[in-house]
Order: structure tokens, then sequence, then C-alpha cells
């Protein structure tokens, strides 16, 4: 098989958000990366990740970059921003000391959640622990049904008992989260106005705000997350705005959400939950944007960093998304193993591959790669920042397939030594073969992990990865690229200049956008076409509401979809809602839209079953016209030093034809 390379370069740029002046900022496990546009030129810079105190790479990096590019801070216009601090620290169990508040009876309800296991067969199966400890969580007399009628009122003096033991106990942040409160949100509101009086200083973070729908695990789980990070975020985005302050940048800072968007800091410091895939989001965002700029329709976008792999299907231009996620899984890549969050989000496929993914060999004789990482302290060997372990980009070293001239632009020198050191002994020698074998035994390993996340992924969404494009990005992606499209019988393989920074440069072609949602059970055969417009119309003002005070006079774009599915099942299908009033009409345009997007999904309708909506929701997009454009294409070299001998897919030199294009 043939496969074509396509090398899309991101310069020069033309402006974006009306601003003249802006930088993406990505943190991740081991490099936080920069793209600065100015004046129709971008300019990208990376540092190696500061995780005890993420801020600091930031300003560091940033004040280099600047210099570099002879900006004054002061004329910057925006800082975009994608960090995984809410995520590590949920990894790493170092969130804030919180409690939760809930409806007595189900004070267990985030230790037992569905019951259910995620390996059925191992009886040793172990358990994370919850985020809150059971001596931190208070319950109160107070019931409410699921049509939002008040069966016990709220026990106010328990309440203010309670609220008065967190405050002794120096918790930091609390998770209201009632039975039911989607439907009635009073009695967790009242709640909230008891502590804020007793124990002033406590972040309070409400289910009814934070995530308003069915299902009590996840909605409890969601909101325990988001207090439990809340106090983090804060403190974080407080040193970061007095850095940058110290720097001399005066630009807004808004950070990416989950779901593509960017809001401003009032919003990350309300629901931080909603940051916990920001970074990956960039990354597909420019995917999303260089499909429709090469008219691709179908895409799978591959974003290697230096702990995971991420994939992602964009169809038609626009990024596959879902309305749930796992967090902090007890087993790393198991899906059932962590907790359950009900947030909007991009849709991703996560293994942990990435170029800090250690390689060893295990008591049976297999190369195994990740899912530990070495991240960026002290990083892969070849680092020489004291590594020991060998990793995916010592094997690459080795391979010949980096520079270490080029590494990081020439920042961060490579000790080839040091990599073939630890290929040869921790994975050679086991294997009783030489550290070229070795090495090519990692990567393939590697590959092969990725191509069949990429086919169950497929299976499980009901796609295909036939006929589609690769998007290539991230600091490995480019290494990985053309064997997996082989494995996977892709024939066209398209790798943006500047890919090491994808995600940071996604970030520069990201929406002001939030989406609210909202559980509303309706029978399609019996919609109450009045309550439904009023659930619409609120979370169609409370998404405008986040957005108003960062571009109050840019056009709107809004899109409303409901969550449906077939009575009895327990999974829904999100479908558009048609724009305008809703008319005597608006339930048989749903069912179309639900039929059809069922027999997509599974390739069958269930005829005469009865359609039911569990939820809806807006979403509200702010793009102030911001386009790129496709410049002349014209061919080009591969590059001095990275597609010589020593560079090879199955001992073969790979030099690939390369079609330029301009994404600005």
């Amino acid at each position: 098989m043939t496969v074509q390379a396509f090398s899309a370069t991101a310069a020069p740029a033309t402006t974006h958000h009306a601003s003249r002046c802006r930088v993406g900022i990505d943190i991740g496990g081991t490099f936080t990366d920069f793209v600065l546009e100015a004046d129709g030129s971008r300019f990208t810079h990376k540092v190696l990740t500061t995780p005890q105190a993420p801020e600091q790479g930031v300003l560091a990096g940033l004040g280099v970059l600047l210099a570099r590019a002879g900006i004054a801070p002061g004329a910057l216009d925006a800082v975009l921003h994608g960090t995984t601090l809410a995520t590590n620290a949920l990894l790493e169990r170092r969130g804030a000391r919180s409690a939760l508040l809930t409806t007595e009876g189900f004070r267990d309800v985030i230790e037992t959640g569905t019951e259910s296991r995620c390996d059925q067969y191992d009886l040793m199966l172990g358990k994370g622990a919850p985020l809150i400890e059971r001596d931190l969580r208070f319950v109160v007399p107070e019931r409410v049904d699921a049509r939002g009628q008040v069966l016990l009122p709220l026990d106010v003096d328990a309440v203010a008992g309670h609220a008065r033991r967190i405050a002794e106990l120096g918790v930091a942040s609390l998770a209201i989260a009632f039975m039911h409160s989607y439907a009635n949100p009073a009695h967790e509101r009242a709640a909230a106005e008891i502590v804020a009086r007793h124990a002033p200083g406590v972040a309070i973070s409400l289910s009814s705000d934070v995530s308003p729908e069915i299902r009590e695990f996840e909605r409890f789980s969601t909101t325990c997350v988001n207090a439990y990070v809340q106090p983090l975020m804060q403190a974080y985005v407080e040193r970061l705005h007095v850095g940058l302050a110290a720097l001399g940048v005066r630009a807004p800072l808004l950070l990416m959400l989950s779901n593509g968007g960017l809001c401003d800091v009032a919003t990350a410091c309300r629901y931080p939950v909603r940051l916990l895939e920001s970074g990956p989001a960039g990354g597909a965002l420019l995917a999303a944007r260089l499909a429709q700029r090469h008219g691709f329709d179908a895409v799978l976008s591959l974003d290697i960093g230096g702990t995971t792999a991420k994939l992602c299907f964009i169809d038609h231009g626009e990024p596959q998304t879902a309305r749930s996620l796992e967090v902090a899984r007890h087993y790393r890549f198991k899906p059932g193993s962590g907790i359950p969050l009900r947030i909007p989000v991009i849709e991703l496929a996560e293994i942990g591959a990435g170029g800090g993914s250690i390689a060893r060999v295990d008591a049976l004789g297999r190369v195994t790669v990740g899912p530990d990482s070495a991240g960026s302290a002290p990083g892969p060997a070849c680092y020489g920042r004291g590594g020991v372990a060998a990793t995916l980009t010592d094997a690459h070293l080795h391979a010949g397939r980096l520079d270490p001239r080029y590494f990081a632009a020439g920042t961060l020198a490579l000790d080839a030594a040091a990599a073939r050191r630890v290929i040869a002994e921790q994975v050679g020698e086991a294997l009783g073969t030489d550290a070229d074998e070795a090495a090519y035994a990692v990567a393939e390993v590697a590959d092969e992990a990725m191509a069949q996340a990429a086919r169950e992924h497929a299976v499980e969404t009901g796609r295909s990865v036939a006929g589609r494009v690769l998007i290539a990005f991230g600091g490995s992606a480019p290494l990985h690229a053309a064997r997996l499209a082989d494995k996977l019988g892709i024939d066209r393989v398209l790798i943006p200049a500047q890919a090491g920074v994808g995600s940071a440069l996604g970030f520069l072609h990201a929406p002001l956008a939030f989406e609210a949602s909202q559980s509303l059970y309706q029978r399609l055969d019996t919609l109450d076409i009045d309550a439904v417009a009023a659930v619409l119309e609120t979370l169609a003002s409370r998404a405008a509401a986040v957005l108003a005070g960062l571009a109050p006079d840019a056009p709107r774009c809004v899109s409303r979809h409901a969550f449906l599915r077939y009575a009895g099942q327990g999974h829904e299908l999100r479908v558009p809602v048609p724009d305008g009033a809703l008319g005597s009409d608006a339930a048989a345009h749903l069912a179309d839209a639900f039929a059809t997007a069922y027999r997509e999904r599974y390739g069958l309708t269930i005829v005469g079953a009865r359609v039911e909506a569990l939820g809806w929701t807006v979403r509200v997009t702010v793009d102030e016209g911001a386009h790129a454009q496709v410049a002349d294409s014209r061919p080009v070299g591969a590059g001095p030093g990275h597609a010589d001998e020593a560079s090879r897919q199955d001992g073969e030199p790979v030099v690939p034809e390369t079609v330029r294009a301009v994404l600005d």
C-alpha cells in the first residue's frame, strides 16, 4: 500500500476573534506548548511542563516566546489556555478537602455507583476510593419527586447543623446534590444559602447547576468532581493572573472547555469539571478545521503527546461529541473503572501510548508500552534529566526517527547513547536481540495498540475507518502516522506543519461557546410543546448569559438538540431540534430525526416502539467571522534530518510525497 502524506503548514496567519495578537497555551503531561499569532506571522515554542506549579512553565515560556517574536506583553489581545490541572488533580488525588450534602438515604451513592463491574470475571477486582470520604458526607431530610413536586420539605435546622460542622472540619469545598433536583432546584438553592451563612469561604457546587440531568450517580459524581477541583482551579487562575500581570500582559484570559468552546475565567472557575479534556479538544478542533479547508468529509485525528494517544472521528468537518466522560480510572484504560461525568465533551478514544510511555518486557516475554509515563520529570532517558526507564521516545531516537538537533525546536538536547543503552538493556536483553530490533519492536507494539483502539472505537460508535484521512499532530503523532494508516487501510495522511503544538494551534480556531442541558421527560406521542419550548428558552438564556460579557455585539449561533431513546432503553441518541418556534409537527420531526440517527448507528429501527425524550440541550456559539484559507499548493522536500536512511518503517526508508497547504 502506498501512503500519501500531506503536510499543511500553519503560517502565515490571519486574525481571529477580531484580535491582532493572540497566544494559545496548552499544558500537557510532558510539554507546555505555545502558539503566538501576531500581525500575519506565527511563532511557536515548547517548554517542559512544571507539574507542581504549572503557571511557572507557562510564564517562563511565554516570556521567551514574546521576546523572540519581538512582541511587547501589553500588545497581546487574548490568551487562550487549555490545562490538565483538573485532570492531574483527580489522577493524583490532590484536590481540595471536600464534603457532600445529600438527601437522607443517599449518602453512599457516589461509592455504590451502579454496582456494575468493569471486569466481570476478575475475582480480585479493585475499586478506586471515592473522592469524598464517608465521614464527610452529610444527609438531610428532604425529598422531591421526579416531577419536581415536594414530598418532604427541607429540614433547614439539619442543614445549618451540618454547615457548622463543615466549617469546624476545615472543609474547603462542598457539593450539594439532592434527589431529583434537576426537576426542582429550590431545596439545593436554599441549602446553599444556609451553608454560605454558617460556613463562609466554603466553595459550593450545586448539582442542579453543574449537571441538572437524571441519573443520580452521574449527577452526584459530576458535582463532587467539580467541588473537588474548584478551589485548586481558582488558586491556579489567580496565580496565573498575577504572573501574567507581572509580565505586562493585560489581555483577557480565556479557557478551553472539553466541548471545544472558549469561556471566561469566571465560568471556568464555576465549572472546572468542564475543563478536564480541554487540551485534546483543541487538537480535535484543529483537525476539524483542516478537514473543512481541504474538503475531507471523513477524518480520523491522531493526537499523541508525551503521555497518551487520542483518536477522534470527524465527519463533515465536525468532531464527534458526547455527553459523558469517565475520569480517574482505577484501571487506567479500562472502561467502567473510573468516575462517570455528565458533561458535554468532544468524544475521544484514549490509550496510554505517548512519547514518554515506558516500554518493558513482561513476565510472558511480551513487549508492552505504557500506560505509565516518564512525564517531564524525569522524562525519557534521552532527555538527560535523570530518567532511567526506556520509553517510546528513546526507541524513536535510536531508530533514527528523531534528529537530536531539531527536537523541541532545538531547545532540548537529546542523548542518543542513553536511549540506546536503556532500549538495549531493558528491552533488547529480555528479548535476546539487539537495540535496533528492540526499538522497532517497541514502536510496532505502540502502533498496533493505536490501530486496535481505532478499530474498537469505530465499532463502538457505528463508524468505519475505511476511506478516512488521517490527520496527525502532537509531538509524537507524525512518527506513527504512516504505519498506523497502513494498519488501518488509510491511504491519505495529513500532517500539519507545527504539528507538535497542534492543540495550542487549535485554540486559536476555537469559538466562544457554552452548552447548557436540562432533563425533561417527554413522550413524543404526547409531546408537551409548551413545556419543551420553555426549557429550550431557559437553556438558551443560560448559555447566552455565560457569553454576554465576552462579545456582546457579535452574532450568535444557537443549536438545539434532544436526547431520545426507545422506551425501556438505557441510553439516548442526540438528535437536532428544528430551529425557530416549535409547531404541531415538532414531534414528527424529532421522530424522523431519531429514526435516521438510530439507523445510522445500529443499522435498523424498532418499528412500533414508543420514542421518548429524556433531556434537552442548547449550545450558543459566538463566531466573529474568522476563517481559514487554503493557499496555492506546491511540492516541497521532506526537510533536513527527517527522512534519511536511518528513518525507516519495516526496515525501509520513507520519503513521503508531500503537498504543502497553508492554514490561516
